[in-house]
């Protein structure tokens, strides 16, 4: 077996085991490879192996994958590739038009701005809300407690070419076992609570877990959970995002 063969063997393992212990079935779980900042090479090769959910970070980066991977898409390994990385409204049109989801929704504006990108472009595009719930500056997503995120979860009722599906968030980085919990069952918290009060929406979706914590977050109950050094290796420092401002 290769290394990326190996990684998701011991993986599934790991999932199964966290599925276990939650009581809950594994095939609750889905799998999201987190492919950035690897090549068009190594997303083929955990097709192959049966991944077909990917996550990209940015924007710029999976342009430049796209024809590698247009191969991919029609064949028996159909794949999918959302946007996971924080996304500039200026950036829509193209992001609309890239990926096949978006999970990193965090305003009005950017929510307008994807709508009418994805009605031109004739598709309905999936999205998760991300929210902040950490405290860290770093961290991007709406604040589950602000007018912005009301008004979001109003208006997104009414975008015809936008599909909400559920919320994402990322837990603080390295923190204690206790405080990721606590960020994991906050955000199912607010989707059940949301979910109640604008039931036109479907939330199904958890998107949290990463590499490090993504056992917690099938206790916590994810319904995706995001890997990416786990599944393809350690990743070589990334340069500055030039999207960002």
């Amino acid at each position: 077996m290769n290394s990326i063969e190996e990684n998701l063997a011991r993986l599934e393992d790991q999932v199964s085991a966290a599925c276990l212990r939650a009581g809950r079935r594994r095939g609750e779980v889905e799998l999201m490879a987190v492919s950035k900042t690897f090549p068009a090479s190594a997303i083929e090769e955990a097709a192959k192996l049966g991944l077909s959910l990917f996550g990209e970070n940015r924007v710029q980066e999976f342009a430049g994958k796209t024809a590698e991977l247009e191969a991919l898409r029609p064949r028996d390994t159909p794949i999918r590739v959302h946007l996971i990385g924080h996304l500039q409204s200026n950036k829509a049109a193209r992001a609309a038009e890239l990926f096949d989801g978006i999970d990193s929704l965090d305003s009005v504006k950017l929510a307008e701005r994807l709508n009418d990108a994805a009605g031109k472009l004739g598709k309905r595009l999936p999205v998760l809300i991300e929210v902040k719930l950490s405290p860290e500056e770093t961290k991007a997503g709406v604040d589950p407690e602000s007018a912005e995120a009301a008004a979001l979860l109003e208006r997104l009722q009414d975008f015809a070419n936008l599909e909400a599906r559920g919320l994402m968030t990322i837990a603080p980085w390295g923190a204690p076992e206790s405080t990721t919990r606590e960020c994991f069952r906050a955000l199912r918290t607010l989707r059940d609570g949301w979910a109640r009060t604008h039931s036109r929406l479907a939330l199904d979706v958890l998107s949290m877990g990463m590499s490090g914590d993504f056992a917690l977050a099938i206790e916590e109950g994810a319904t995706r959970i995001r890997i990416g050094t786990a599944l393809f290796g350690k990743r070589a420092p990334q340069p500055p995002d030039p999207e960002q401002p």
